[in-house]
Order: C-alpha cells, then structure tokens, then sequence
C-alpha cells in the first residue's frame, strides 16, 4: 500500500476525481458506502461517511419501517449531506417444503449454541418492502439503492415524481441494461469479490450468483449502458478506485473496509474474524439466508455443507437461521455468526474512523490518478 500522511495532499487537485456522478448525487468524492444489512451501518458510520465527502448508506433491508424512519431522522440529526437506503427488491414468498430436514440440521446447531430446539412449523417472514419504500418517499431520501432487482413501475414512477434518485446492483451486463431501461439513475457493478449477497437478479439462472469478477464487470456495462456505472468488489483503498474509474466507473462502492471502522455496528469478534481473515477465507454461501452471500468460512457453513442438506429458499432459510445467529451474537461466537466480507480483508484497519478511510482513500487516489486538469503541469 502507498504510504500517505494525511492532510499533505493539496485538496485544490480533488477536481481530477469529480465525475458526473458527484455532481449529480451533490457529493464530493467519488466514494459510496455498501448498504450492509443487520447492523453494521449504524447511523453514526452513514452520518461519517457523507460528512467526509461520500455517500453514506443505511442498509435497512431487515428493518421495520417505523425503525427505518427513526434512523433516517437520527441520519438527520447528524448531517446535512446527501445519503441514502438500501433494500433488497425482492418479494419472494416463504417455501418450506422441506422444513423437517432443515430444522432437525439447525437444531444440532441449537444444541451447540445451548438454545431451544425449533420443530417443524409454519414460517412467516413480514413483507415489509412496499412500506419501507414508502418510508422513504415520505422521507425524501436522496438516493435510494436496491439489490436482488428493480424496483416495480409504480414504485419507481413514485421516486422519480419525489425527484429522488434510484441505483440497483447488478452482476451482469444484463441486469444492468434492464435497471437503466426501468429508469434507473445508475447502476452499481457487483464483481464477484464483493462481501455479503450476491445482487443478483435471478438465481434460478445463477444459482450461486452471477460469479464476473469486478475488474471484467465494470468495463463490458460501462460500454453498454449510459448511467453512471459504481464499481463494487475488491475496493479496499485508493488503488482500487483509481483502477475503477480508469475502467469507465464513476464511483466504487465500499462495504467490507467499513466493517472494522471506528462507527461500525459489526459485533467485536465479527471485527476480530475479519482482521484475522485473508483472501483465502471467504466461501460463498446459502446456508445463512437461502440466498448466495459471501462470507468468512466458520463452523456454522462448515456444518451445513458437510449435511448435505439443500437450504431453504430466501427468506425463509434467513427467518429460520435468526435465532442461531442472533443467539451467537449474544454469546459471542463467531463461529455460528454469518460473517459477511470481501475478499480484500488484508486492507482491514481497527478502530479507524470512517472519515480518515474516506480520506486517507481519496489521497491516495490523488497521489497516482491518471488525470489531470489541461492547467496542471505536475
């Protein structure tokens, strides 16, 4: 990594990263922070994020919308610079056909974690999509982000009466032609590198996620779509986001970098397994949600894989998981926890604040970007 002092860049040459997509977005610095579902963007970490310059994102996709509101008035509270709010766009209904099986596997997980056994009842997951959504509307959110799709014609057609401005994730050239043609502000490449699920639109077609690499990604949607494209996997200091937009991106998206920061919700031994963890640590996997999300391999997926048991379809395999994983969070073991992260972990620092990443990110951009203004002789 390049050695950086902080505070010895002149920020006079910030212009050589201004792309289009800051103007738009009214943000300083080509820099987005992953909207993290379940806790780690805390509303401390978004505020930090857009005070510094970037964009900040609540990841609320499991959050009641009452909850959602609180947080986006708290965000308020904090800073007065553009933010925004993930979702996940997906209305996929409960399916527990094979809930026996699953169940009697989880519980020998129950059993190790010392917490009740579960049998095979109905699940019922809250679809809470359309009323977060609203919660946004109402709330005018600047940017609101999506993953697992797009959200439907009449949703969209709401934001963009509310002036508001939409981003989906896709991992192919496809999903992102069909986010721009639903009116879609830009488009966010999720290369295969990226922590936590896949964004995948479909993974009937791509049962483990749509597996292109960021760097392969990022070029071919470049050349195919017209909105400004976010990179996203990998992205770990100011290399990355100086490669990103030399590839045509506009902006990266950086979620695993965050996970250790100084305002970071992510449990203590969450944080631990990740500075502990390299590139080789990280498996794709469904036993946490049903869906393909990529994270740290602990006894929990090692545990699954060996059953052979074929998880539930998302969300109920998430619903059915919960209190294994949240019964782990109260005792502290992260071997039962789903420890989503990228595969960029040797960049991790502790304890750092979220504007010295953004920062100490930006500068070292400014040390080596390409650019320069037709006025800048150095």
């Amino acid at each position: 990594m390049i050695s950086v002092a902080l505070k010895e860049v002149d920020y006079s040459m910030n212009i050589q990263l201004q792309t289009e997509l800051c103007d738009r977005f009214g943000i300083r610095y080509p820099l987005i922070l992953a909207g993290m579902a379940g806790g780690p963007t805390t509303v401390e970490l978004v505020a930090a994020v857009s005070n510094a310059g970037g964009l900040g994102t609540l990841g609320a996709a499991y959050m009641e919308p009452a909850a959602i509101r609180h947080s986006i008035q708290e965000i308020r509270k904090l800073t007065d610079q553009p933010f925004a709010v993930n979702l996940f766009a997906s209305r996929a209904s409960d399916r527990q056909e094979r809930i026996e099986d699953v169940q009697q596997e989880l519980n020998r997980m129950r059993g190790d974690l010392g917490i009740p056994h579960a049998g095979s009842d109905h699940v019922t997951t809250p679809d809470w999509f359309e009323q977060q959504f609203a919660v946004l509307l109402e709330e005018k959110v600047p940017v609101i982000s999506t993953a697992f799709g797009i959200p439907d014609e009449p949703l969209m057609r709401q934001a963009k009466e509310a002036k508001l401005l939409v981003v989906a994730m896709a991992t192919t050239v496809r999903e992102a032609i069909l986010a721009e043609q639903a009116g879609c502000d830009a488009v966010v490449a999720q290369g295969s590198e990226a922590g936590g699920h896949r964004g995948t639109f479909d993974i009937s077609e791509h049962p483990m996620g749509a597996q292109i690499g960021t760097f392969a990604l990022v070029p071919q949607i470049v050349d195919r779509v017209k909105i400004p494209v976010i990179a996203a996997g990998g992205v770990m200091d100011g290399r990355g986001l100086v490669g990103s937009l030399v590839l045509g991106a506009q902006a990266v998206q950086m979620g695993t970098r965050f996970l250790t920061a100084a305002e970071s919700g992510a449990h203590e031994v969450y944080q631990q397994a990740l500075l502990c963890s390299t590139e080789e640590s990280t498996v794709i996997t469904k036993a946490f949600s049903g869906r393909p999300a990529r994270g740290i391999r602990n006894a929990f997926i090692k545990q699954w894989d060996a059953s052979g048991v074929e998880p539930l379809p998302f969300p109920t395999q998430n619903t059915v998981t919960r209190d294994i994983r949240n019964a782990a969070n109260r005792q502290s073991n992260p071997e039962y926890m789903s420890l989503w992260a990228g595969q960029g972990t040797r960049g991790l620092t502790s304890g750092q604040a979220a504007a010295d990443i953004v920062a100490e990110t930006i500068q070292e951009a400014l040390l080596i970007c390409p650019y320069r203004n037709s006025d800048d002789e150095s």
